[in-house]
């Protein structure tokens, strides 16, 4: 998809770094200034220092219920282990109690993601030998199997926020790039696959202009339908990625990274039907949500490019309203990258 993949997996840093912005703090610079020739390096670099924070400020410790045989009396003596015991001639007891761990779930995750990245080739010894040392204080702690991770359970709370960046690069990683062979021995892939990839593409771009121009409201607003009757009743939620909104102008983007950015069929190449519809569904909503009040609502389909010839470039008046279609160059240095996202800012709100 690129054309320098050095600068590519950087750009991965720096999207990662809008999204999650634990990664702006100190301690982070030298990942920032390092070239990267692999993306399990620059995971395992950040996971290291992430983790190298976290152990100073202290793992994550909760409750958690045991029930073992001890020689002295801890918590609830069990009746029925311990009569077991007394028949088997063992002079020990049989007690549950509860006990403060760090062998919780979101020091579990971190362990997982940890060993698959040391079993991997691609990294470099210095950041194996960085998290293997890491390793060492998570020794009461249990790697699980990926696949029974339930993500969208997962809550964090005061004492555990710290964790919420590192949890995120965790999944990022075991959900878009976990592979498993026949014989059930997870193993990572050498990219991340395009529905992991869209998520950061499409929280990146928010962050940046939520960041960068503050002149501008960005949020991932809702939509509602504009309804002749009001009953909107089974009908899905109207959900954008990035909706921008500078005084009574307002600009709706729909981020799509695509393997191909267009679609093709009978041998012509098109804009993806569906996402056209979506975006233009979106701005005539929008449109008739504003009224009569003086606005103008705009679209933009903002595909991340690839290394196809060609790559769409069009704006359209459509039924009164501006959808465009445009692309957005990963490959390029970073500086590049925001002049882009800079100058949509300014052709949809500064210049008239």
């Amino acid at each position: 998809m690129t054309k320098d993949k050095s600068i590519f997996i950087k750009n991965i840093y720096y999207m990662l770094s809008y999204a999650f912005t634990t990664l702006n703090q100190r301690g982070y610079e030298d990942i920032a200034a390092e070239k990267f020739d692999n993306i399990h390096n620059l995971f395992a670099a950040i996971l290291s220092k992430g983790i190298g924070r976290q152990l100073k400020q202290g793992l994550y410790r909760t409750y958690r219920s045991c029930q073992e045989d001890v020689t002295t009396v801890r918590g609830k003596i069990e009746m029925p282990g311990t009569i077991r015991n007394c028949l088997a001639r063992k002079r020990v007891l049989n007690c549950a109690f509860d006990e403060f761990s760090e062998n919780n779930l979101l020091n579990q995750i971190l362990k997982t993601t940890v060993l698959l990245l040391l079993r991997n080739e691609s990294v470099d010894a210095e950041y194996k030998n960085a998290l293997k040392k890491e390793m060492l204080f998570f020794s009461n702690v249990d790697a699980i199997d990926p696949g029974t991770i339930r993500w969208t359970a997962i809550r964090f709370w005061r004492n555990s926020n710290t964790y919420r960046m590192l949890i995120s690069l965790c999944q990022l990683i075991l959900e878009g790039m976990l592979l498993t062979t026949d014989a059930g021995v997870y193993q990572l892939a050498s990219f991340i696959d395009e529905q992991r990839m869209n998520r950061l593409y499409e929280k990146f771009i928010l962050a940046y202009y939520a960041r960068e121009c503050p002149q501008i409201k960005a949020a991932a607003a809702q939509i509602p339908w504009a309804l002749d009757d009001g009953n909107g009743t089974m009908l899905p939620v109207m959900q954008s990625d990035i909706s921008l909104t500078c005084g009574s102008k307002v600009l709706i983007i729909d981020a799509k990274y695509y393997t191909h950015t267009l679609q093709t069929r009978y041998n012509v190449r098109t804009i993806h039907s569906g996402n056209l519809y979506q975006i233009f569904t979106y701005v005539k909503n929008k449109d008739a949500e504003l009224g009569d009040l003086p606005h103008t609502v705009s679209g933009m389909l903002l595909y991340a490019a690839t290394d196809e010839a060609l790559q769409p470039d069009y704006s359209y008046q459509m039924s009164g309203n501006k959808i465009s279609v445009r692309t957005l160059d990963l490959s390029r240095d970073f500086s590049e990258i925001a002049a882009q996202l800079n100058a949509i800012a300014a052709e949809h709100f500064f210049d008239d």
